[in-house]
């Protein structure tokens, strides 16, 4: 059966789906970075701390580090291998100002506003995400994008992460909704895909990051290609 005929409600992950996290992410580090006289460049600074970022996000996601342990471990291990001596006043100021600035950039995946435009009227949008609460709602308001959405569900407010089914289940409790009846859309295998799958929902990897073909469920490359499925 097509997914058009039995879904009402669709679910988007944030991060890497709707909004380009690792544009985002390099702009705001290129504007902190360069406030400082660092013996490396920004470039040399983004290469190391890409990877080390994703790994300490897969273990928040794991619940195996604490929020705090993600927003500082992960500069502390960047600088680390920079071999550069660094203070933790720096670290802390740092994390800070990323933080605060991060959400402020507003590069979306292309096509991102025309298919919420075309999904919005024929079914109910909402958000569920891993990332700080605060930070994913400012992300969605400068993005110009709050709109389209009902709920925004987060780890923070539901208790659990991706792909944990609790957080699932506190969105279907929340928008009343059965789990037959609901897509979720997301870049992540693990966290978005799985986690959707084993609670019964249907599911459409937005295959953004390069992850490996699967047969799950439904693989796009492009997020205007939800008009070929829904």
């Amino acid at each position: 059966m097509k997914l058009k005929n039995i879904v009402n409600t669709i679910f988007f992950d944030v991060d890497h789906t709707l909004w380009d996290f690792e544009k985002n992410s390099a702009l705001t580090f290129n504007k902190i970075l360069d406030q400082y006289d660092f013996p490396f460049s920004n470039k040399e600074f983004l290469d190391i701390y890409i990877p080390i970022n994703k790994k300490y996000w897969d273990d928040y996601s794991k619940s195996k580090i604490s929020k705090e342990n993600l927003k500082i471990g992960r500069l502390k291990k960047t600088f680390t291998e920079l071999r550069f001596k660094y203070s933790e006043k720096l670290i802390i100021e740092i994390s800070d100002l990323y933080v605060k600035n991060l959400p402020k950039q507003t590069f979306l995946f292309n096509g991102v506003l025309d298919i919420l435009k075309y999904l919005k009227p024929n079914y109910k949008l909402h958000i569920i995400t891993n990332g700080f609460e605060y930070v994913q709602q400012k992300k969605l308001e400068f993005s110009g994008i709050r709109h389209f959405f009902d709920k925004i569900i987060n780890s923070e407010n539901a208790g659990a992460k991706k792909p944990s089914n609790k957080i699932f289940n506190y969105a279907l409790t929340l928008t009343n909704q059965n789990s037959g009846n609901c897509l979720m859309i997301g870049d992540n295998f693990e966290a978005d895909i799985m986690g959707a799958i084993n609670i019964g929902m249907n599911a459409i990897h937005f295959n953004s990051t390069g992850e490996p073909y699967h047969n799950k469920c439904q693989m796009i490359y492009c997020i205007n290609d939800l008009k070929q499925i829904l």
